[in-house]
């Protein structure tokens, strides 16, 4: 169909108007730590560098080679490697160990971050054979102890480790003597390998070692023998260490007494660090904040935290989040001089702290006054949670209360810093997307957060992309979860449609054809409808190829079936016409989805609709706006000549159902099949004279000023009509629909009417001594020349708004020509 054909009262009513893993923000593992990620950036256009990763990454056979005289010549600087490991991972990318093979040889590179990767050990062995000074493995599943031996055979750069959840390389258990699988020796019979060869982790000049969540089945001697050779180890986070036989009195910890930062989050046992604490005199930051309410109690809290802090001369940040440590309350101190509400602090009134966390600490305490910290998270204010959610990224557990938190400011109150909330719930949601709790938390606020129309005057389209791409993620991995589907959807309303979405155009429709096939229950009606409204305006006002996109994803298939239960249903809702509608918008000018609807059994289901529901106005201006599109293809024009399908559009162009515009699409189809001449029309009944003689009745009936809310993108399928000169009543009904349009939007329609030929089709057509255009009917020269009157009067008036321009600047251009002479 040339035309979006009088869409706009069903967009209205669709929904269509309705401002309604991919695009992650990466960063070096040392970022991570220091929690200063942000999704925020300016709109300047990609760098060169950017795209010419970009393209390389997505178009990986530009580094395969024919030779080996050209692996040995092709070499890549070290910063441009770096670069096409972050852009892939930006696009998607799984960096598996086919992604590292191709670079085995092609570059070197310093930092390597695996999240979420299928890389196994021999892939990871590539890597470590380039030197590096920073890993972060994260949730690998494919890793085994094999890659903690190859990490020891190549890490004499090794500066930054970070070994993170559901990475099971380290041994869980040590023993004196017996058999080890852990060993490398063909008979696995060395005994105890570790103890014997002296270390868990040989990394001479490593840093920073973070190990979360290590599970230690046995052996005393665990931690001893993993710290002792980090002699330069100045950054340790042992987060969620569990060690079956007990923690001891955390003594290893002087092996690397020169630490600055210690992490000992949810670490079991943590009350009796206190003497080992107090002995690491370097430290700056200290971490025992628990998860767990348990754990969190200690039996003298307000001791425990004064000795620590008078013990740590160089201590700047301090975290007791989740547990009693900030006391009661009840214990402050207040005199004239010192006033603390803290009691265990007192001692850092005139010294703030830079950071306290006291998020969920037990009592409330961080909503008391008198807190000597800079800094604080907590669950108090919006700027206390927002901290915390800065601080608690690498935290699932922790994550998922802050983002409770966050929604009912969002839900409750009015959030005072928008752009940091929306760092929080962004990063969350793209760190831990398998987290299902988490990506409906975020989803929730992120709903909130968009609505803003204070927002939405600082984002830009870089970062309205990484929403978008952080929220189609989450709903592709959680696409079974219906809460997840319905905070999606709502979201997605927040936007335009489909011009923000273009970028994501493929991910985006499967995801909205998983909703509208699959989340079909009467308790999902709302997510269904919401799916469906979406998906029909991403096929609006949208080019040929994503309609074709569209219909070979399987569209058409899934439309027809949700008709076809509908119809057994006997229920005919906005599902059942925004599923024609969306059919209307697919097939627009798009023979192959056209004809994916007649193998469908689409015209059986447009007789079974008709027939089961004859007054649905907006259903038969679906339907028939459908098959105008269908009637457009003349391949397919066949496959409408039966008895049966030409009775009822001959019906139908008799039908008054809303104003004239189901007559207008009926005797548009008809027009269409008309037009291949008498031998196509290859049924006996009805009689083709007598069908043209109720279209040219029906046409004859239609008010000529009447609005009917067309939206014609091209006229072409009109004016070809208007040449049929062996069917009079093609041209009738073509240039009555000229006349319309140049009459009731003369803005839009004359100039395409000049533009694609129709001006000259009807002078042709107005002029006796021409040959070229003939009509027979007398109605249809007197519409042609309302045609060229509306053309002519809207070319005049053209030309007059142009010449009071071009006067305008006439008359600037001698104004500043006098002042420069007067000047001069």
């Amino acid at each position: 169909m040339n035309s979006a054909y009088a869409r706009c009262s069903a967009r209205q009513r669709c929904g269509r108007n309705r401002r309604t893993s991919r695009g992650r923000t990466v960063a070096t593992s040392s970022s991570r730590m220091s929690g200063t990620k942000t999704i925020w950036e300016c709109n300047s256009p990609d760098s060169l560098l950017d795209l010419s990763a970009r393209f390389c990454i997505t178009h990986l056979d530009t580094f395969l080679t024919s030779s080996k005289a050209e692996v040995d010549t092709l070499h890549l600087p070290t910063e441009i490697g770096e670069k096409l490991f972050q852009m892939a991972q930006e696009e998607g990318v799984d960096l598996d160990d086919k992604f590292i093979h191709i670079f085995r040889h092609l570059t070197r590179i310093c930092r390597a971050s695996l999240r979420e990767s299928s890389i196994t050990d021999r892939g990871i062995k590539y890597l470590l054979r380039h030197g590096l000074r920073e890993l972060d493995i994260h949730n690998c599943a494919g890793l085994t102890v094999q890659t903690l031996h190859n990490i020891n055979r190549y890490s004499d750069n090794l500066q930054n480790l970070c070994v993170g959840n559901s990475v099971q390389i380290l041994p869980d258990y040590l023993q004196p003597e017996g058999t080890f699988s852990d060993s490398e020796s063909e008979d696995g019979r060395d005994g105890n390998i570790y103890e014997k060869q002296g270390f868990i982790i040989k990394a001479p000049k490593l840093k920073r070692l973070c190990v979360r969540d290590l599970f230690v089945n046995r052996g005393p001697m665990f931690f001893d023998l993993l710290l002792k050779p980090l002699t330069d180890l100045n950054h340790l986070d042992l987060s969620g260490a569990f060690h079956n036989q007990g923690m001891g009195n955390f003594g290893w910890l002087l092996n690397v007494s020169q630490l600055v930062s210690l992490t000992l989050h949810n670490v079991q046992d943590v009350e009796d660090s206190l003497k080992t604490l107090c002995q690491l005199k370097n430290l700056h930051h200290v971490d025992i904040s628990q998860c767990n309410e348990s754990r969190g109690h200690f039996k003298q809290p307000t001791q425990f935290m004064e000795t620590l802090v008078r013990s740590l001369p160089k201590l700047r940040s301090l975290d007791i989040s989740g547990t009693n440590l900030a006391g009661t309350g009840g214990e402050r101190t207040n005199t004239e001089s010192v006033q603390c509400d803290i009691a265990g602090l007192a001692s850092r009134v005139d010294n703030p702290l830079e950071f306290l966390g006291l998020y969920k600490t037990h009592n409330e305490a961080s909503g008391r006054q008198h807190i000597p910290a800079r800094s604080i998270s907590g669950d108090s204010c919006e700027a206390q949670i927002l901290v915390a959610g800065q601080r608690y990224l690498d935290r699932p557990t922790v994550l998922e209360n802050i983002l409770n938190d966050l929604f009912h400011v969002f839900r409750y109150e009015t959030c005072q810093n928008l752009k940091q909330a929306l760092d929080i719930l962004l990063l969350a949601m793209e760190r831990h997307n398998h987290e299902k709790h988490i990506q409906i938390s975020g989803s929730a606020s992120l709903y909130y957060v968009v609505k803003s129309e204070s927002l939405k005057r600082d984002w830009n389209v870089k970062v309205k992309r990484k929403i978008l791409g952080t929220l189609l993620n989450g709903m592709l991995t959680h696409r079974e979860d219906p809460t997840m589907m319905r905070n999606g959807c709502l979201t997605l309303c927040q936007f335009q449609i489909p011009a923000d979405v273009l970028f994501d155009y493929k991910r985006l429709v499967k995801i909205l054809l998983h909703i509208v096939s699959e989340h079909t229950s009467e308790e999902n009606n709302f997510i269904q409808r919401a799916g469906i409204f979406l998906l029909n305006s991403l096929a609006c006002q949208v080019d040929g190829q994503q309609k074709m996109l569209v219909g070979s994803l399987g569209a058409m298939e899934k439309m027809l079936l949700i008709i076809t239960d509908k119809l057994q249903q006997g229920v005919c809702d906005d599902v059942m016409e925004t599923a024609w509608s969306t059919m209307w918008n697919v097939t627009d000018e798009t023979p192959v989805n056209c004809e994916r609807f007649l193998n469908g059994g689409g015209m059986y289901l447009f007789l079974k609709c008709k027939d089961r529901f004859p007054d649905k106005a907006d259903l038969l201006r679906n339907m028939m706006g459908l098959l105008g599109n269908v009637a457009e293809v003349p391949s397919l024009r066949h496959k409408l000549m039966t008895k049966e399908f030409v009775e009822q559009f001959a019906l139908l162009s008799d039908s008054c159902s809303d104003g004239m515009l189901v007559s207008h699409y009926a005797a548009r189809v008809l027009a269409l099949m008309a037009s291949d001449g008498p031998q196509a029309w290859t049924v006996e009944q009805p009689d083709r004279d007598q069908v043209q003689f109720r279209m040219a009745r029906a046409i004859n009936s239609w008010d000529l000023r009447s609005d009917m809310k067309f939206r014609y993108l091209s006229l072409s399928t009109i004016i070809m009509l208007a040449r049929v000169s062996h069917t009079p009543e093609c041209q009738l009904f073509a240039i009555w629909t000229l006349a319309n349009l140049t009459t009731v939007r003369p803005e839009t329609y004359c100039k395409l009417v000049v533009k694609q030929g129709g001006l000259g089709l009807v002078e042709e057509m107005l002029n006796e001594n021409s040959d070229q255009v003939k009509t027979s009917l007398h109605q249809v020269k007197e519409w042609a020349g309302i045609v060229r009157s509306n053309v002519l009067k809207w070319e005049e008036q053209e030309d007059k708004i142009s010449s009071r321009s071009q006067l305008k600047m006439f008359s600037f251009k001698n104004s500043q020509t006098k002042m420069n002479l007067r000047k001069s």
